[in-house]
């Protein structure tokens, strides 16, 4: 619990820095193509600058998308997660603080209870809102970034198949399968 508070205080000295910071681009290389990714240091400087630890510590590579939730042909989301070992968990940073909300291609970072979520992202096609604080989950989710490029590949990803019996609970039949690999994640000019 020490380590926790001790990582958020270091976090929360990086803010400032961050907030002054212009968006920041990924490009994760994945198997079925390009994902160019904008971070958004200045309005969820938390959940990015984990993000881009995770990135600069190359967790990312041999990674995979190893979920795609379907509420119809372009509406949805696929999630990815980081390899192990994980970095210790984060302060939740609701939409209500950002200002930032769950439409189409943006990122978000998963999470069980509010201050649990390390390193599994997901990544909206079509507006869901819901997934806002206020919404279904009084606190919702933190959004950290958009896709600025590759939305052809997101959808790919998405259609890809899955197993119909993998999964637990509301997860079950939506593991992908085979997954799919993300080769790399590296920061963009």
């Amino acid at each position: 619990m020490l380590r926790r508070l001790i990582l958020a205080l270091l976090l929360c000295l990086a803010v400032p820095a961050l907030a002054q910071q212009a968006p920041v681009r990924v490009a994760l290389a994945t198997s079925e193509g390009e994902i160019l990714l904008e971070v958004d240091v200045a309005r969820a400087p938390v959940t990015a600058a984990n993000f881009l630890r995770y990135v600069d510590q190359r967790r990312f590579d041999g990674a995979t998308f190893y979920r795609a939730m379907r509420g119809g042909p372009d509406r949805g989301l696929i999630q990815a997660g980081a390899g192990h070992p994980r970095l210790p968990p984060i302060a939740h940073e609701p939409t209500s603080q950002t200002g930032l909300s769950h439409v189409d291609g943006v990122l978000s970072i998963a999470r069980d209870a509010p201050g649990s979520a390390t390193a599994d992202i997901t990544i909206m096609l079509g507006d869901m809102t819901y997934l806002d604080a206020g919404g279904a989950d009084p606190l919702g989710y933190a959004v950290f970034g958009r896709v600025v490029g590759g939305m052809d590949a997101v959808r790919r990803i998405h259609a890809a198949p899955t197993s119909p019996t993998e999964g637990e609970g509301a997860m079950r039949g939506q593991m992908l399968s085979p997954r799919i690999r993300i080769l790399t994640a590296r920061r963009a000019q």
